[in-house]
């Protein structure tokens, strides 16, 4: 028995390898753990847009040309009024833009207030976060991630704390204040959100809103041609926007996602000087604020563009596409190898949509040019600027609810929203659709005109 008992013992204390194999195979275990969790924790997060909503201006609020003339005219005088009037023609914005309240005084000319502003930023937040929450049946008090991008309105308390008070945001939400980003600062906000998720395991949804309010400083009180045309071109809007993580699917009661985001792209060329000053806030001779406008913005968002359609094209574009790039990048006297020394990639082989920012014709006309764009594939651009305006950073929104107005977003269809604006700044989000979207159902601020549209437009 006691035999028995001591060949027991060995047999469970003997090791079933050779001695010095066991620090090793401890080893190989511990650094397989420590590389498992490292790619875990370091795993790209996926993000998908359950739905968004984009703000509709009241009747009211409409301006059109004859209106803008006369007010011109009335406040300005008949010289710069006609200035104005032809800036406006040009645009390529219609008759149904929208400018708020105190815009359309005459006489007295009001000074543009903060509670003017505040009025018009709940107008504008509130009525496209309303949509958005009915849209997904989201509890207000299920958000873990709240970013407002506005370029000029900056209010104390922020306009994140004005939401969190109208909605009673859980204390615990991380909120975001962006402004003085500019006309792209819509990409941002995504790409924003989708680092906040890497980084917040927990999170599962995000709010985003994009605006521009118009009340103050943003409208331009002096006589200074240059900085009177952002008061041609900028009018009401915003856009409300709803993110998810998959950590927020476990809720059955969530809407299936529309699109997942496949990247979020950043670049700025502020470092120099010319760039950085195109688009400048600024002082006129009389002390009135407002946005100088640089002859040279064309040129200036033309290299921006370039420097950001290198990084994206190696992200997006085919394989033979990127090596004809690279070609032509490299050894732009080989024709032969090149094709052409100034190639343009096709980036319609790596999306079927295109959102373009609505900064003005001349915006749109220049990307098309240089990505060599059809004008069904510009339709979108020129068809939310006509109808809304330069609305900023909320522009790329109203695009892609065109897009989907007209029934024409497709499960896998790839989408890009490409953002422009002060810095200068070149922004882009792409997007995959996850499902067919039904045209009548996703109308939103189209409901009354999409039948019309596409309008034929001015040379």
């Amino acid at each position: 028995m006691e035999e028995s008992k001591l060949s027991f013992v060995k047999l469970i204390t003997s090791p079933s390898s050779p001695p010095n194999s066991s620090p090793i195979l401890f080893l190989l275990t511990f650094a397989a753990f420590l590389l498992a969790s490292f790619l875990l924790f370091h795993r790209r997060r996926r993000v998908y847009l359950l739905d968004f909503s984009c703000f509709k201006p009241p009747g009211h609020c409409r301006v059109p040309f004859a209106s803008f003339e006369e007010h011109g005219r009335l406040i300005l005088g008949d010289e710069l009024g006609l200035f104005m009037l032809r800036v406006l023609e040009k645009s390529g914005l219609g008759e149904e833009t929208a400018l708020p309240v105190s815009a359309h005084y005459i006489e007295p000319v009001p000074v543009p207030t903060l509670a003017g502003s505040r009025d018009e930023a709940e107008l504008v937040i509130f009525s496209a976060v309303d949509d958005v929450l009915r849209k997904t049946g989201v509890d207000p008090t299920e958000i873990d991630i709240l970013i407002i991008n506005c370029n000029s309105f900056f209010p104390m308390p922020s306009l994140t704390a004005m939401v969190v008070n109208r909605y009673k945001l859980r204390s615990t939400v991380k909120s975001f204040n962006l402004s003085g980003m500019g006309c792209s600062c819509g990409p941002i906000s995504v790409g924003l959100a989708k680092d906040l998720f890497q980084a917040n395991p927990s999170a599962g949804l995000a709010l985003i809103v994009s605006t521009e309010i118009i009340t103050s400083p943003a409208w331009y009180m002096g006589r200074e041609r240059s900085m009177l045309v952002s008061n041609c071109l900028f009018r009401m809007g915003g856009a409300a926007v709803l993110l998810s993580s998959p950590t927020s699917h476990r809720r059955r009661s969530l809407p299936h996602p529309k699109y997942e985001l496949l990247h979020a792209l950043r670049t700025h060329t502020g470092a120099h000087d010319s760039s950085y000053r195109c688009l400048y806030q600024v002082e006129d001779s009389d002390g009135n604020l407002g946005i100088s406008l640089s002859k040279q913005v064309m040129e200036f968002s033309a290299v921006a563009l370039k420097l950001h359609l290198t990084r994206l094209g190696l992200l997006v574009l085919p394989w033979d596409e990127k090596l004809r790039f690279l070609a032509s990048y490299f050894l732009p006297k080989n024709k032969k190898l090149a094709g052409s020394s100034s190639y343009v990639p096709q980036f319609r082989r790596a999306f079927e949509h295109f959102c373009v920012h609505a900064g003005g014709k001349a915006v749109v006309d220049g990307v098309q040019r240089s990505l060599g764009l059809t004008e069904q594939e510009v339709e979108a651009s020129r068809m939310a600027l006509h109808r809304f305006g330069n609305t900023s950073s909320s522009s790329v929104w109203y695009e892609l609810g065109y897009t989907e107005a007209k029934g024409r977003v497709r499960k896998k269809d790839r989408i890009w929203q490409l953002g422009l604006g002060s810095g200068f700044k070149c922004n882009s989000a792409v997007w995959r659709s996850l499902r067919d979207v039904k045209g009548k159902e996703e109308e939103g601020a189209w409901s009354d005109c999409i039948d019309s549209y596409p309008v034929p437009l001015a040379p």
